[in-house]
């Protein structure tokens, strides 16, 4: 009989990334106007088709959506997809 004494690996630990992309020098980020993206209210509706996918955010960027999503009656993680939704929209026109 075989033992596996090992405890199981998490989904994280057998992931093995590759090929990432370097991060931008500080001096070639630019400043995004205020009036650029839509406000919360604007960003509740819901998609007809969507794929999962996660995203790592700082904890002030959560708190803000969570607040704004509290305002308007929907979840955070809608506000961050209408978000980010509309800002790939604008970037391929």
């Amino acid at each position: 009989m075989n033992q596996n004494l090992d405890p199981p690996k998490q989904m994280w630990e057998s992931v093995e990334y590759t090929d990432s992309p370097e991060l931008p020098d500080i001096e070639d980020l630019q400043i995004v106007d205020k009036g650029f993206l839509p406000r919360p209210e604007e960003l509740v509706f819901k998609d007809a088709e969507t794929e999962y996918g996660m995203v790592s955010l700082d904890r002030e960027t959560v708190s803000f959506f969570q607040s704004k999503a509290k305002e308007v009656g929907a979840s955070y993680q809608t506000l961050v997809r209408r978000i980010l939704k509309e800002y790939v929209a604008r970037q391929s026109r």
